[in-house]
């Protein structure tokens, strides 16, 4: 794995870990912003925790920007995720391993 590999995948998972747990904490305390926008996406509360918006906005014909962060956290969990495979080559192959009987 280069160098300039290395750095993308731990700016990558670092902004992936503190993107979920802004989220999670939005979530959690169920701020206003929160609270309208399921509203208008005709979902019950409940669903914050349960649900990704992507689609949902993209349904109702929502802007950009309002599922751009939904769009964010996805692919830097993609990024993350492929580049984890070059970083730590031994997990990826002992989770393989794992499977086998």
């Amino acid at each position: 794995m280069t160098k300039i590999t290395k750095i993308i995948y731990w700016v990558a998972t670092i902004w992936l870990a503190l993107g979920m747990l802004s989220t999670g904490i939005v979530q959690l305390i169920k701020t206003k912003e929160e609270v309208i926008m399921m509203t208008h996406l005709g979902y019950p509360l409940y669903f914050l925790t349960i649900i990704g918006a992507v689609l949902s906005h993209l349904a109702l014909g929502d802007v950009a920007i309002d599922f751009f962060g939904p769009v964010l956290l996805l692919v830097l969990t993609c990024v993350s995720w492929y580049l984890k495979q070059s970083y730590y080559p031994s997990s990826a192959k002992n989770l393989s391993n794992n499977n086998t009987p």
